[in-house]
């Protein structure tokens, strides 16, 4: 077999499995973003304990930073690991790179949750009623 055609081959597979990758990946990464963005007003909203220009202004400014970090990852992410040369190799290669983009979703969801429910305790706690005093106290005797 002719080794120009193995390469054009090869070259088309790379091709197409990059194309795939990116189209799939940014459509997973939009269709998250949308979701969290439209679930994620209630917690926000009860985050800022009511504010609820304060916690649509914050959701819109994390969908915009969420593009950018994993539109920004998925592009990087493209230059690295093997690169296919057939159909099972770009399917191996589908799968790794699409597993990672998921991964990095999961870790900022999870991330932003955690942030946000540190700053919603805090927030209960500062405008949350004083402590009840206690009844009476124990005094030291005096010998």
């Amino acid at each position: 077999m002719n080794t120009t055609l193995l390469q054009g081959a090869a070259v088309n597979a790379t091709i197409w499995a990059y194309i795939t990758y990116m189209i799939a990946s940014v459509a997973l990464t939009v269709w998250v973003a949308h979701t969290l963005h439209k679930n994620g007003r209630v917690f926000l909203v009860d985050s800022f304990l009511g504010n609820e220009v304060l916690a649509d202004s914050v959701n819109h400014l994390l969908v915009v930073g969420f593009y950018l970090i994993n539109v920004g990852f998925v592009s990087l992410a493209l230059k690295y690991g093997v690169k296919p040369r057939d159909t099972v190799e770009g399917i191996e290669f589908f799968s790794t790179k699409m597993g990672m983009v998921l991964l990095v979703l999961g870790a900022m969801h999870f991330m932003n949750l955690y942030v946000f429910a540190k700053m919603r305790r805090r927030a209960l706690l500062k405008h949350a009623p004083p402590p009840v005093k206690p009844e009476g106290y124990l005094a030291a005797k005096k010998v």
